[in-house]
């Protein structure tokens, strides 16, 4: 059989932890044409030694350099880990906030999350086409798993910019809007960044608990009002909240390392951050199934809403989602989108798919008037 199965048939095969690796070995006594990823196996030299491995992948898994002979010559791909990176490329799942803020105590210039952007800068300035194959790799493996993450879920995107600070009534109304959002039984989904993006995920972190949480947290949040002039002290207010209140709800933030003076917020759960922005931007508004709100914000939002309509436009997902922008005074004037879309979608399915609204405490009926 062909290394290359379908789609589907090699979803099904991917072994992406020691346990499920365990797991097929016992159940089927082979990892023919499985796909492993990210698996450290230095342990697991008897059962390599042993095991049919032909037509199978090894993607990025520590291994004894015998047992990685041994499957090699039984038919297997072996793509070996690459040393010296501050990210593993092959990675089965998407970023956790520990993850990325691991060692803040030293600072977050200390961070993986920090390490993975300089790394950025020096490969970019480079023009290293080893540099950017890894990076394309790093990109596709996260949207793997952010598929595998959201499958079946109904994602709205909640669209903002980063400058909205923390302790001001629009950073309040942007977190009340993430958590009726996800009380509502949907999958917040954000740029991942600081400001709006933030205060979303922080909404939906707060939906599990009582309402007082949410205006105990924003005051404390308050006391470091943006990620300049120290990205440390604002992860570490987050932190704060997080272990003040733990066990928060889960949402996602899609950000990414091009914008190095953007760093992730801790508030998502779960964190698919990506090297090239273009692919971090067209997968969040494709997998934001059940619609977008799109709050005040500049160029970066204004882009993500005709990067959100031309799809609509031409029904090349399918059916058009919902799209709500709020704030009448901001897009009718400030920047005026809203006439620009409602131009664009007069006569087709998208018409009654889009909707503006003055205030954020409208969104979300707006948003369930427009779902169709």
């Amino acid at each position: 059989m062909s290394q290359f199965q379908s789609h589907h048939a090699s979803h099904d095969r991917e072994i992406e932890s020691l346990d499920a690796f365990d797991a097929v070995v016992s159940a089927h006594g082979s990892l023919a044409r499985h796909r492993v990823q990210a698996v450290d196996l230095t342990g697991r030299t008897d059962v390599l030694l042993a095991t049919d491995t032909e037509g199978a992948v090894f993607l990025g898994c520590p291994m004894d350099p015998g047992a990685a002979a041994r499957v090699r010559a039984a038919g297997a791909l072996v793509f070996p880990p690459v040393p010296g990176l501050p990210f593993d490329p092959y990675r089965g799942h998407v970023y956790s906030p520990g993850e990325l803020f691991a060692r803040l105590g030293e600072g977050y210039p200390a961070t993986p999350d920090a390490l993975a952007y300089d790394w950025f800068q020096q490969t970019r300035a480079d023009g290293d086409v080893f540099a950017s194959m890894l990076r394309a790799i790093h990109d596709d493996s996260v949207s793997d798993a952010l598929d595998e993450l959201v499958a079946g879920d109904r994602v709205v995107g909640v669209m903002g910019g980063h400058a909205m600070a923390r302790g001001t009534v629009e950073y309040a109304g942007a977190a009340r809007l993430g958590r009726e959002l996800a009380r509502a039984g949907l999958t917040v989904a954000t740029g991942g960044g600081p400001g709006a993006m933030e205060a979303a995920n922080l909404g939906a972190y707060a939906a599990p608990f009582a309402d007082g949480m949410l205006d105990d947290a924003l005051t404390l949040l308050a006391k470091v009002t943006s990620f300049t002039p120290s990205v440390t002290d604002w992860a570490r207010a987050a932190f704060e909240v997080r272990e003040r209140w733990p066990g928060g709800g889960a949402s996602v933030g899609i950000p990414t390392w091009f914008y190095g003076h953007e760093p992730p917020n801790a508030f998502a759960a779960h964190i698919a951050k990506y090297f090239a922005n273009a692919t971090r931007e067209d997968g969040l508004l494709a997998r934001s199934t059940a619609g977008v709100v799109f709050l005040p914000g500049a160029a970066g939002t204004l882009q993500e809403i005709f990067d959100n309509a031309t799809p609509n436009y031409y029904e090349s997902r399918g059916e058009p989602t919902p799209m709500v922008l709020v704030d009448r005074e901001h897009w009718t004037r400030t920047l005026p989108a809203w006439p620009l879309l409602r131009s664009l979608a007069k006569g087709r399915a998208m018409e009654s798919r889009i909707a503006l609204v003055d205030r954020i405490e409208e969104a979300p009926e707006a948003l369930k008037r427009v779902g169709g």
